[in-house]
């Protein structure tokens, strides 16, 4: 694995700067990572991902320091998990900003729950200078959004939040997020072309239709890897075997917070198998 002090750096893409959270685990790699986004000309900025609530007032002044004293115009959430969302509060009310999720248990301050291929403008067209799309991207979580910047470099940038991460593969929080909807996503994501990947937690990875393309593949290999499983044991298996018992067979010798996320992702390739398997 990509060694976890690693992150995107504080210029990861034109009119993108970064501000990683002090929040490292095995988990968030080397803490999440909030972006500023705002064109050199813009009066104003937007804030993706506020970050964890431990922390949160001194993230938020290295985010103020990273605006160049600009203000803080709107906060976007790419997904519910509290390492992303933990600072709203904190965010939201020192700076009067918005803030606008896929689910309206997160948004504050008259912000609106995001539309699927929403394009986010002011009255001039445009946020902070930026051209902004929110994409719905079900299947870390059912709420994952990634934010498309078009306009941030020749191919243009992406920022992920967990559907895609900096190093490694994200986990699937079954049974809110589902195989069948991560799949789509990657697809979709794939198809986008080789924008820059921004993620949540990590460095800056491969172009996105080359990482989305490997984050497939691994899903379909890990498909099949359980169907082999399933295949060494007692015919019907499938009905009947729970994630507890399948993921010492898939991820021998893994335990504590690690192992509880790979139940989730074994339980979701399960339920995946269940509905799509043909003649088992």
């Amino acid at each position: 694995m990509t060694e976890a002090v690693e992150t995107p750096g504080l210029t990861p893409a034109p009119s993108v700067r970064c501000v990683t959270a002090h929040n490292p685990s095995p988990m968030t790699l080397a803490g999440t990572n909030t972006y500023v986004v705002g064109a050199p000309e813009a009066s104003a900025v937007v804030v993706v991902d506020p970050g964890p609530e431990e922390g949160a007032h001194e993230h938020l002044d290295a985010v103020l320091g990273a605006a160049g004293g600009r203000p803080i115009g709107l906060i976007l959430v790419t997904h519910r998990h509290t390492d992303h969302t933990g600072g709203t509060d904190v965010f939201h009310e020192a700076t009067g900003a918005p803030v606008r999720a896929a689910l309206p248990e997160h948004c504050r301050g008259g912000g609106e729950p995001l539309l699927d291929g929403e394009r986010l403008a002011d009255d001039g067209g445009a946020l902070a200078g930026v051209e902004i799309l929110a994409w719905h991207t079900p299947g870390h979580t059912s709420d994952s959004c990634c934010f498309v910047l078009p306009g941030a470099g020749e191919a243009g940038a992406v920022l992920t939040g967990d559907t895609i991460l900096g190093a490694g593969t994200t986990m699937l929080d079954h049974p809110d997020g589902t195989l069948a909807d991560y799949l789509d996503s990657l697809r979709r994501l794939e198809a986008a072309g080789p924008l820059t990947v921004l993620p949540a937690h990590g460095p800056v990875p491969a172009p996105l239709d080359v990482v989305a393309r490997d984050y497939r593949h691994h899903r379909e290999g890990r498909l099949a890897q359980i169907e082999a499983a399933l295949e060494e044991l007692k015919e019907d298996v499938l009905a009947r075997i729970t994630p507890e018992e399948l993921t010492p067979m898939i991820y021998p010798g893994v335990g504590g917070t690690v192992g509880r996320v790979a139940e989730q992702t074994v339980a979701a390739h399960l339920e995946y198998l269940r509905h799509h398997a043909v003649g088992r």
